[in-house]
């Protein structure tokens, strides 16, 4: 039989396991834990509605319209039919009111629903409806018994939870998690939710206690009282957010010991004043006095550096690293590909051929006796700079004295391979992250507030913007003649495809069918085309790539592999086949692989012709702007903070209410408000703060939010 433990309700209740919870036992607890990740009371506090349902509200049969999508509807069971066979079995019940007849269908837990219908009884039937064969119908609805005497009169939110179709078939559906819910919130007191927020906060706000709040999201007595728990929830969770992230910032700059680069020396002036090869951009300018104020400071310098693709981040970091040499200090840069480390390795050494400075390249496939020169180099000091990819963080590699490590397009390296690099000095070196990808600015401070962060927002004088242009497939054959008259006047041009996300031989087949369209139209040996792909090994694939970069071949054929990294300057068209499937920020990366030479450039969008409201307003966006930080902002609109790839490895946007796109007013009051707490209290001694640093004592080590390196 059953036992439920019973629990003195102090303040460690909320962390008592589910199962102990009346109503719960072990196996609807197992089921909870693994279904919904809920462990504890908790757990359960936090498992917040969906939506709510006013009780009073049903909808007659007859005036349930297409369009409608939730409605709440009272009937009596007519009839209750199990259909089909195996996977095709589902059970289907038909329901009348006064008005008219309804349909409910169930594709599983078909036995366990089955006794709990009974023709000729009411049921009190929500969900989400749609129509078939002109019969409005409900699939997998929620259901209780009808009861004249508890409807209707007071208005009544009830709230509506998530479930899995598992839970539901064990009577775990939204509202029975909703009872669990109401029983957890009527054995808790006032001190098991202790107030967190300054009473300051409260009050300019407005915000009811944080045990009402919890009361109210879960089951409000109306909905002003309902929106002003859901603010107040929401602001709590990214103010602490927030803090945490500024907690770090001060830790480190208060605590991270770092080399001091106190001198603009002789290499940096000569370089500047003799062989820069271009006039930096006011953006460009800005970022260097950024990096040379924390260079200087005597901390370790953490800075995210973001800018477009073309914008001159590697000039930046060139600069930086001469910075480093006069101050006495060697420095890496670390790329994720051997093809990007050459180039960096043949741009910078191009730069600097007239300087002092001895410039290495280290890469898996450096030669044994060439190797061994270069970690003589580094041990002895006589290299003062080193490119590279993953080879510079093997155990062999080791500096005389280590003062800079820039890593390129750091999101494609993990948080153990980094710290392998910032290890190799007795004091930490000052770290230059770099990234292409732009990040919006409301998730840069929510994500990276933790960093310094530069941003270069300008391109170089003398860039052209990039023309895109948006084709269906049936103006394919002009798009191809297109490309050959840039091939004409001795252009290159890159061909994508995308990959298929349910099968990678999908993905290959399709790849394979572009291939063989695109020497139809450009055979050899007149035209000659590469082809790069995820199956292919690393050698074949570095050997075709070296081909394109090369002038070898005219045509790039490839999947997306090509989206960092490649640095052709004489290719001037992009396609991209089946452009609806790409996201936003992922397309102007693809664009961003021309455009990188003084010619006017192409990128030319191709599609079928069925395509989304979203995948048309993505093309449009592509369309009207080249700024990557304006499609990022618009990206982060489309697809919300949940789907935007690399952003932190710690999940820092896990927020369970707040969304950092809907409630952009509500993250930067947290944002003001945890710098301007901080500044008048960086150790939260005050009595005002006291609850709040009681709180986050608490919680600590519950949440891995950590700097980037």
């Amino acid at each position: 039989m059953q036992q439920i433990i019973a629990i003195s309700y102090e303040a460690s209740i909320l962390s008592s396991p589910i199962e102990y919870l009346k109503g719960v036992g072990p196996l609807k607890g197992d089921l909870l834990k693994k279904e919904l990740n809920i462990f504890t009371f908790k757990d359960l506090l936090e498992h917040f509605p969906l939506r709510h349902i006013d009780k009073t509200k049903v909808t007659p049969i007859l005036s349930i319209q297409p369009g409608m999508e939730y409605v709440q509807v009272v009937g009596s069971i007519t009839s209750i039919a199990v259909l089909g066979e195996k996977r095709a079995k589902r059970l289907v019940a038909r329901v009348r009111d006064k008005t008219g007849e309804m349909e409910l269908v169930w594709f599983q837990g078909i036995s366990w629903i089955q006794k709990s219908l009974e023709q000729g009884k009411a049921f009190l039937i929500y969900g989400r409806v749609g129509f078939f064969n002109g019969i409005p119908q409900i699939n997998h609805p929620e259901l209780e018994a009808y009861s004249p005497d508890k409807a209707g009169g007071k208005a009544f939110l009830e709230p509506v939870y998530p479930s899995t179709e598992k839970l539901k078939a064990k009577g775990l559906g939204g509202r029975q998690i909703g009872r669990l819910t109401y029983t957890l919130l009527s054995a808790l007191k006032e001190a098991d939710l202790a107030e967190n927020l300054p009473e300051p906060y409260l009050q300019h706000f407005k915000f009811p206690s944080r045990f009402h709040s919890y009361q109210q999201i879960h089951f409000p007595s109306s909905e002003a009282n309902y929106q002003k728990a859901l603010a107040r929830l929401k602001f709590e969770e990214l103010f602490i957010a927030q803090l945490r992230l500024g907690l770090v910032r001060l830790q480190r700059h208060r605590y991270s010991k770092g080399v001091v680069f106190g001198q603009v020396g002789e290499l940096f002036n000569t370089f500047y004043h003799k062989y820069l090869p271009f006039a930096l951009t006011g953006a460009q300018k800005r970022v260097l006095k950024e990096i040379r104020q924390d260079m200087g400071q005597g901390r370790q310098m953490n800075r995210l550096l973001q800018g477009d693709v073309g914008s001159g981040k590697t000039m930046v970091a060139l600069l930086s690293m001469l910075l480093a040499a006069d101050n006495g200090y060697q420095s890496c840069l670390m790329a994720p590909t051997e093809i990007l480390a050459t180039q960096h390795f043949q741009g910078i050494s191009g730069y600097l051929k007239e300087m002092p400075v001895e410039v290495a390249l280290l890469t898996g496939s450096t030669k044994t006796a060439e190797r061994r020169r270069i970690l003589k180099g580094l041990q002895e000091g006589s290299i003062q700079m080193v490119i590279g990819t993953h080879a510079l963080i093997e155990d062999a590699v080791q500096f005389h004295q280590l003062g800079l490590a820039v890593v390129d397009e750091q999101h494609r390296f993990g948080v153990a391979q980094r710290a392998k690099l910032w290890k190799k000095a007795v004091i930490p070196p000052h770290v230059l992250v770099m990234t292409a990808t732009p990040i919006p600015r409301t998730l840069a401070m929510t994500a990276y507030g933790d960093l310094d962060y530069s941003i270069i927002d300008e391109l170089p004088p003398g860039r052209k913007p990039i023309t895109t242009v948006h084709r269906y497939d049936y103006h394919r054959a002009r798009v191809m003649d297109f490309i050959r008259s840039e091939i004409d006047k001795g252009r290159q041009a890159y061909i994508i495809f995308p990959l298929i996300e349910e099968s990678e031989k999908l993905s290959h087949e399709n790849l394979m069918r572009g291939y063989e369209n695109v020497k139809a139209f450009f055979p050899e040996p007149k035209f000659w085309i590469s082809m790069v792909h995820g199956r292919q090994t690393t050698e074949v694939k570095d050997t075709n790539m070296q081909r394109f970069v090369q002038g070898d071949t005219q045509i790039m054929v490839s999947t997306t592999v090509i989206e960092v990294g490649v640095n052709v300057p004489n290719a001037t068209v992009m396609v991209i086949e089946s452009a609806e499937k790409f996201g936003l920020s992922q397309l102007h990366q693809l664009r961003g692989r021309v455009g990188r030479g003084s010619e006017q450039s192409f990128c030319i969008l191709l599609t079928g012709q069925q395509l989304t409201n979203e995948g048309r307003e993505r093309l449009k966006i592509m369309c009207a702007t080249n700024d990557g930080f304006v499609i990022a902002e618009k990206d982060l609109e489309l697809r919300g903070p949940g789907d935007i790839e690399g952003t932190r490895q710690s999940g820092m946007l896990n927020f369970k209410l707040a969304n950092i796109v809907q409630d952009k007013q509500w993250l930067d009051a947290a944002k003001q408000f945890a710098q301007q707490l901080l500044e008048e209290d960086p150790s939260l001694d005050s009595a005002h703060n006291l609850r709040l640093k009681t709180f986050l004592q608490a919680q600590k080590g519950k949440l891995a939010w950590s700097k980037i390196s």
